[in-house]
Order: C-alpha cells, then structure tokens, then sequence
C-alpha cells in the first residue's frame, strides 16, 4: 500500500472538507456547518452540506457522500492515488517516496499499536493493585475519581527496571519492538534494556482514532530529576502533532463544547471533570504550528488558559508570536490568565465550574494581548519612543500572511495607538475647585509620560466602540470579581444587585434606558451575565405586554429558563436592605424611575472616581510629591463621601409612606 493510513490521517487534520470543496462550491455558514448548492447537478435551493469536525460532506440531492479524497475523485475524475496526491499539494505536504517495503512498515506499525495497548493495560492492572496504593493516593490528593481514572486510563507504573519488559515479554513480545514503542531505554551504553517509565503515574496518549501512541509518566518521588516524563519519538508517535485528549474533545467540539489550551495532563483531567469536555494540552512542549492546526480544525477562536504568573503570561506571548502569522479569516485565538499562583487544576478544584467559567469568559482576544505585550510598562513620553512603539505596532501587523486580517489588525492598532495618545479633556468636578491653574494647585500631567488608565492591563476597544475602562485592575475584570480571590468584591456588590433587580421587577425602564444601561460598568461577571439576559429576554418577549407585573414574572421564567436560577438567588442575597422601596415589584411607577435614576447617579459617579483614584495611585508611585498625595487624599475623601449617601435611595417613595428626597 502506497499511503499509509498515518499519512492519510495527516491529510485530514491539515485540509478542513470545507477548504477542498470551497474550491468548486460557494459555501456559506450554517451553524457548525457549511452549505451551498450541489455540484453534482443543477439546483437552486441548497441541499449540500459540508460538516468540517466530521470530516465528510453530504449533497442531499444526489445522495453522495464522503472524505475529501471522495470529493476530487467524484468532481475532478481520478483515481484515489491522484487525490491523494492533489490533496497532498493542496496541504502542501511532500508524497512519501514509493518504496515496496511499506506495506511492511504499516504491519510494523500495527505491531506497535498492539504493544502500547498491552502496556496501557498493564499500567492500569498496576494502579489497581496493592501496588499501586501510593500513586492511587496521589490520585486521590487531586481529586481524581476512580471512574475518572477509568475514563482516561490512568495507571502506574512499578519501581523496578523490568516490570513491564518482562510483562510483555511473557506476552511474547519482543524486546526490539518495546524499544521501538518507546517503553524500554536502549543504547550501545546500555548491556541491558530496561523500563522508560518507572514509579509514576502514567497517562496514555492517544491518537484521533483513540489508539494508544505514548505515555506520560508523573514522578510521585519529589528528588527526581523529571518531573514529568513523555516517551521518546517512535514511529507511533511525534508529540509536536499530537494533543493530550485529543478524540474525545473533537466529539465534544462538535458537541458545542469550548475548545480550551491548558498546559499539562492534570490540568485537562480537572478541566474535562468541571464539565469543560473540549480541554487539550500540549505534550510537554511549548505549542506548535500543527498541534494549532488541530486546534483551528476543531475550533475558529479556542481559549489558550494560562497560569496568571510571569511564566503563564510569556507563554501566552509565545503562543501569539506563533499564531500570528498563521491567522486567517474568522481564525483566532483567545487568552485566559488564571489567579497567580494558581493552575486550572487548583482553580477547579477550588471554585468548581462556576470558578473555571469565570476566568474563560474574561478570555482577551490575541490582538489585545499582542497590545498588551507592547504597552506594558512602557514609558511613551517622547515622540521618539512613542515611534518606536509605532513600528514595533507595524511589525506586528506585517507578520500576519492572509492579506485581509492583516489590513484589519493595521487597522485595530492604529485605533489603539491614537486612543492612548489623544489629547485629554480636563476633568470637571461638580461642587468643587478643579486641579489646575484656577485652584492654584497643579493638576497631575496625563501626558504621554503617565499611561492613562486603559481597562484592565492593554485591553483595548473594538474599532467604533467607546473606550469604557473599568476600575479595578486584575488579570481581568472578572477576575477581580471572582468568588476564588479573596477581598471585598468576591461577590456582586449590593448596588449592581439593586440595579438588576430594578430591571428584572420592572421591565418596561428599558423602555427608555435601554442604551443607559447598556453603557453601565459593572464589575462583577454574574453581573454582566444576568443584564444581557435581561436585555436579550427583554428584546424577545416584553416589550407588547402592557401589565407591568405580567412583564416582570415573564421576566423571571426566562431567566429562570436560561438557567440563571442560582444567580437570581445571589442577586437577590445581595441585596442586605429590604427599605428600597423603587426597586421591589409592585412599586409605583414614580417610585421606580427615582430610585433608577439615583442608583445610576451613584453608580456613574463611585466609577468615574474609582477611575480617578487609580490614575492618582499610578501618578504618586511615579512621582510621589506633595501634589499627587493630595490629589489622592482628595479622590478619597470623595469617594468615601459620595458612599455615605447610598442611604438616600432606602425608604423614600409612595409605598413607604415617606417623603422622597433627591439626592
């Protein structure tokens, strides 16, 4: 046989089914599908379909079916050899050289197949046994199950050097194939083979097809060398085009699940058991071009999760310098950083789901991390080194090959750089004397040389969008939120929870504040969550009802529907008062727009000074003169002011038989 299925298999996962039939037929997206009209005969409404996770195409008119070596043999009348071959040069990958001896290769590779699984089933005999108590111990500490052991196949390797050689020895197989498999370490140094894997945790690998190709081995003995230990390149095996649980996030790719980049074994396992099916992982190696192919073939925009410290924040640079000249049309990636200090196996283990969801919903897209990299730290003060910026910027753009996104990416960056250097306008405070030349005292420079507050660290806007920069710094706003940090805003704040209960018991206010609360900052993620809901139910089903409790009880089905049950209770635990009158279903209509526009107020005005206190911490640790200390002292006592009058919302309207008062 000329092709082996391995060379086969490599055709596949390079060529999407969408990009070879893309050349003949107009397709368009259809969900996780393509469609377009059929190329078999003549029709006009489209019956042909092209499903890329599944790897095939299917015409409903003609009934054809098949690979895309099926699709260049039915449309272009050759043989399986020749579409092989246009495949090949589509892919741009070398023919392998005609050589009668590969049907013998391919049986050798078949050997080998049945040796990996030989010791896969004994690695997990071991874990089973009484000697494995100590890795099943190990197990345990990080929380993984049994029934997740047996999910993915775990197992133990023994301590002696020749456990499994004579294991599979006494299964008839011979020493030369178990060093072939990678099992056994040989050499002209070495009289005597012995065993790879020795008093680890084992980790099968397996290909798409979901044999076994390779372990992973983790030391449970703390003073050895390796930690974690792969096996070697074999004829089964390149770890550069491979990812650990690799078949079963395809299937759930197709499933709808996110496609999520974590770094080790451990890692995907906790991901996968928080209910994240589509984690992968790298096999001991920084990420490279093929294992992203894989990646874009199951996913446009997978999450690339890193751990929040320095070394997770290089990675994540790495992997953008890789990706960016890959970049294609609707082909992306996005960044997670995890809480410093912590990997998604504590994350999950921690907070749950609902911790992991946190930290993947505040994923930054690459160009922002790109942004980020250049801008960070950096000091912009002279025209010289904002320049510099600008060419690093163009150099950026330039590496990008397909000619579309990177006219795009010039486009985004230019934006950026003109938003952080344009001009300020002074900033007014209402009641009170301004920094500046009228108050005789000097307003701190918002020059080029002091970087003005952008959001969280380099994000950025969408072109056309408002810069509407939040004012807590974190890894990511939601991360600041997270219920896993510690601090005073581990859950939504009681003024955000007041705000949506306004929305969820009184509907009809999007009426005429839809953009208004739209434009909100709300720091918390669940927050965020329920006022897109809310917006989404709103534009949906209630804007004809005239009764304003049927609206609002609509309201709470459809949440409770999106299955924002949980976060309605914590809205409403949120809510320490029970004098906010405005708020409550029921409360009459006069009532309910004052206790709005009061909580906006408050709200509008907390954020623009938590804004100005940042920048006036940033300006005293650049320069910490008696100026800057008093702008910050200044900002604070404002702040701590303006909280002292979150009272006056409580207790007035009709229903409490109290005055209102305005604030």
């Amino acid at each position: 046989m000329r092709f082996t299925p391995q060379f086969l298999d490599e055709l596949r996962a390079r060529l999407p089914v969408s990009e070879v039939v893309g050349k003949r037929v107009k397709l368009k997206k259809a969900g996780r599908e393509w469609k377009g009209l059929s190329p078999f005969q003549q029709e006009k409404t489209p019956s042909f379909t092209v499903n890329d996770q599944k790897g095939f195409y299917h015409d409903f008119s003609s009934g054809k079916h098949g690979n895309i070596f099926d699709f260049v043999m039915d449309t272009e009348g050759v043989s399986f050899p020749e579409a092989v071959e246009r495949c090949a040069a589509m892919a741009g990958v070398p023919l392998p050289a005609a050589n009668p001896d590969a049907a013998r290769h391919e049986q050798r590779r078949k050997t080998l197949y049945d040796v990996m699984e030989l010791a896969a089933k004994f690695f997990a005999d071991q874990l089973a046994s009484r000697t494995g108590a100590k890795a099943r111990g190990y197990l345990g500490d990080r929380a993984i199950s049994p029934a997740t052991q047996l999910q993915f196949r775990l197992g133990y390797a023994p301590p002696d050097r020749f456990a499994l050689k004579e294991h599979l020895g006494s299964q008839g197989i011979p020493t030369d194939d178990m060093v072939e498999a990678g099992l056994l370490i040989a050499g002209d140094d070495i009289p005597v083979p012995y065993d790879r894997f020795r008093d680890r945790v084992m980790f099968p690998i397996t290909d798409l097809r979901g044999r076994v190709i390779a372990f992973g081995g983790r030391a449970l003995e703390k003073d050895v060398a390796a930690k974690y230990l792969n096996s070697p390149e074999t004829p089964l095996f390149h770890k550069g085009n491979n990812l650990y649980n690799l078949a079963p996030a395809r299937q759930a790719a197709h499933n709808g699940a996110t496609i999520v980049v974590v770094e080790g074994y451990i890692d995907v396992i906790a991901m996968v058991t928080a209910g994240f099916a589509g984690a992968v992982a790298p096999l001991g190696t920084a990420l490279t071009e093929n294992q992203l192919a894989l990646i874009w073939k199951m996913s446009d925009e997978p999450i690339l999760c890193f751990d929040g410290d320095r070394a997770g924040q290089k990675a994540a640079w790495r992997a953008a310098d890789l990706a960016l000249p890959l970049l294609k049309p609707g082909k992306s990636l996005r960044f997670a950083l995890l809480p410093e200090g912590q990997d998604p196996d504590d994350l999950a283990r921690a907070g749950g789901r609902s911790a992991v969801e946190e930290v993947i919903s505040a994923a930054r897209p690459l160009a922002d991390v790109m942004w980020s990299r250049e801008i960070e730290g950096g000091q912009f003060a002279t025209p010289e080194r904002r320049a510099a910026l600008e060419a690093r910027i163009g150099e950026i753009a330039n590496a990008i090959r397909d000619e579309v996104v990177r006219r795009y990416y010039r486009q985004d960056l230019a934006e950026r750089l003109q938003r952080t250097f344009a001009p300020e306008a002074p900033q007014r405070f209402a009641g009170r004397a301004p920094f500046g030349r009228e108050s005789g005292r000097k307003f701190p420079p918002r020059g080029p040389g002091v970087r003005p507050f952008t959001g969280p660290r380099g994000q950025g806007t969408a072109p056309g969008q408002v810069l509407a920069p939040g004012p807590y710094q974190a890894a990511s706003p939601q991360l600041a939120a997270s219920p896993i940090m510690r601090g005073q805003r581990s859950a939504i704040s009681r003024r955000e929870a007041l705000i949506l209960q306004c929305l969820i018991n009184h509907p009809w206010l999007l009426h005429e504040h839809l953009e208004e609360a739209a434009a909100l900052e709300l720091a918390h993620p669940e927050a965020h969550r329920m006022r897109a809901a809310i917006m989404a139910a709103f534009a949906h089903n209630h804007h004809h009802s005239p009764d304003p409790g049927e609206q609002s009880g609509k309201m709470r089905a459809d949440l409770e529907a999106a299955g924002l049950s949980q976060i309605l209770q914590r809205v409403e635990r949120a809510i320490t008062t029970q004098a906010v009158w405005g708020a409550k279903a029921g409360a009459a209509r006069e009532d309910v727009l004052s206790t709005w526009h009061q909580l906006i107020v408050l709200h509008q005005k907390t954020h623009a000074l938590l804004r100005e206190r940042k920048d006036a911490e940033q300006a005293l640790g650049e320069d910490p003169c008696e100026v800057n200390l008093a702008w910050l002292k200044d900002v604070s006592a404002r702040l701590e002011s303006l909280e002292g009058t979150e009272a006056q919302i409580e207790g007035f309207g009709e229903l409490s038989g109290r005055f209102q008062r305005s604030m």
